[in-house]
């Protein structure tokens, strides 16, 4: 990999980079249960109808979960909190509320990168809220973190390139001097489409991250 400029900030993918979760291919069941406990009555044919997209949207934008569970509901004639409730969003959240393992290396390597210039958090996540909590879950310290950016805020998912626009943004980086620290080659890769340096963690394990933001640009 390249750098065409000296690193002046940082962003970490959350989920698969610097912590791990407990996931479920299928978060249906669970977020009816939690649905069902506040009171919210849930369609026979609910598990199909979740499976359903229910709000159109462009090619990487983001569709808060919430709402789009509210949109299941609605269109099945449930009667539902109002939009000024947040039953709605509580029983997604709560929904996938999972235990948190702190990635090796993650702890040192947030705390020797944040010393040389802004770090932030740029995830992939449909539901408010949950990075946030699934961090402070974690033996990480958010106050490492300058922001937290996620899908869910900024409207877009990487690897559109204004989701790392958004995070840069909020850095007050270039996009040339950002480097972004993820997983997957598909979503975080992406970010050596916008200018900004990629690293994916099977490639540079996160403890030598710090040694590679204090590199000389050029070939890493």
């Amino acid at each position: 990999m390249t750098r065409s400029a000296p690193v002046q900030g940082t962003s970490f993918d959350c989920f698969g980079t610097l912590i791990d979760v407990d996931r479920t291919a299928n978060p249906a069941p669970r977020i009816a249960r939690e649905l069902s406990a506040r009171g919210v009555s849930v369609p026979q044919d609910w598990n199909e109808a979740y499976r359903t997209p229910q709000v159109d949207a462009a090619r990487y934008e983001e569709v808060p979960l919430p709402i789009h569970v509210r949109a299941v509901l609605e269109n099945r004639s449930v009667d539902v909190p109002s939009p000024q409730s947040s039953t709605v969003q509580d029983a997604v959240l709560a929904a996938f509320d999972a235990t948190v393992q702190t990635r090796s290396g993650a702890v040192s390597t947030v705390e020797a990168t944040a010393k040389h210039g802004p770090v932030g958090i740029l995830s992939n996540c449909s539901v408010p809220g949950l990075v946030e909590r699934s961090l402070a879950k974690s033996a990480l310290d958010s106050e490492q973190f300058d922001v937290v950016v996620t899908s869910v805020d900024c409207g877009w998912r990487k690897p559109d390139p204004r989701a790392f626009e958004a995070i840069t943004a909020h850095l007050d980086v270039p996009l040339s001097a950002l480097v972004h620290i993820g997983d997957d080659p598909e979503t975080d890769g992406g970010a050596s489409k916008t200018g900004a340096t990629a690293v994916l963690v099977n490639e540079v394990p996160l403890t030598d991250v710090p040694d590679f933001i204090t590199q000389d640009g050029g070939d890493c």
